[in-house]
């Protein structure tokens, strides 16, 4: 991602393009100490992210630097970066995604990357996000999916922790249901959720997120879906930080991932 800070002490700047660089090794980082500097910058390089202290000296502070970067890239997530709490309410002015209090550190610029409102490279078939780390929940716009059974749910749940892979009847019924047998009455019941989970995804016209082959089973396509789970798996710096050692903590079938992932971190 391309990121802009822009504060006018030197020090902070390049305290804040430290931390980005160890949260995003391979975006590009840039600083700058004035506002015409900014500006500059921001002719010459794409922007998804603008750090911008509020309390600058000159003609044009942040909030008014926000604007002018705004109006060059509408989708531009901004970040205000103050040393008062009070100066927080102005990120409201510019539409923010979100603020930083002084003094800065690697974990609150961290969670800020995590809730950009305009996520980078993002397109719109991922207005469906799946948040894994901690209790699973599924999302479209930011709202929560609305399932009839909370089963169906799950059926998703297990479907996200298999990574697209098509999954059968049996294993499908192993993760829902592991006491019982893959009979006709469980297999009744899972068509029913199948049914639930494809009927709201058509409700969010995102249908081809499901991939339902008859006979063989069903799966999801990953490229649907803004995932922690698969960001991390690509090596996202930021879903890295984000795990803390909890995994769809409510579903006894994410045990196997769960363990894995707690062991590459040695939790």
């Amino acid at each position: 991602m391309y990121t802009l800070t822009v504060d006018d002490r030197e020090l902070i700047v390049t305290s804040m393009i430290t931390i980005l660089k160890q949260l995003d090794p391979n975006g590009t980082h840039l600083g700058a100490t004035s506002a015409k500097d900014a500006l500059d910058l921001a002719k010459k390089s794409p922007l998804d992210i603008a750090f911008l202290d509020v309390e600058m000296p000159g003609e044009m502070n942040g909030l008014s630097l926000g604007k002018h970067l705004k109006k060059r890239y509408p989708k531009l997530n901004i970040i205000i970066i103050t040393g008062y709490k009070e100066y927080a309410i102005n990120a409201f002015e510019l539409d923010a995604s979100g603020y930083l209090l002084k003094p800065i550190t690697k974990e609150t610029v961290a969670h800020q990357l995590l809730v950009l409102r305009n996520k980078p490279g993002q397109s719109e078939k991922s207005r469906i996000r799946i948040r894994c780390f901690g209790t699973f929940e599924a999302f479209y716009n930011d709202a929560p999916l609305d399932f009839s059974y909370s089963k169906s749910k799950e059926l998703l749940a297990c479907l996200i922790d298999h990574n697209g892979a098509i999954c059968s009847n049996d294993i499908l019924i192993g993760c829902l249901w592991p006491n019982e047998p893959a009979d006709q009455h469980t297999k009744a019941r899972l068509r029913k959720y199948v049914k639930d989970l494809k009927d709201v995804f058509a409700e969010v016209e995102a249908e081809n997120a499901i991939l339902h082959q008859e006979r063989v089973g069903i799966g999801v396509d990953t490229s649907m879906f803004d995932c922690d789970y698969y960001r991390y798996l690509q090596g996202d710096p930021v879903a890295v930080h984000q795990f803390k050692g909890e995994y769809m903590s409510q579903y006894d079938f994410a045990e196997e991932t769960r363990s894995l992932l707690q062991s590459k971190h040695n939790l």
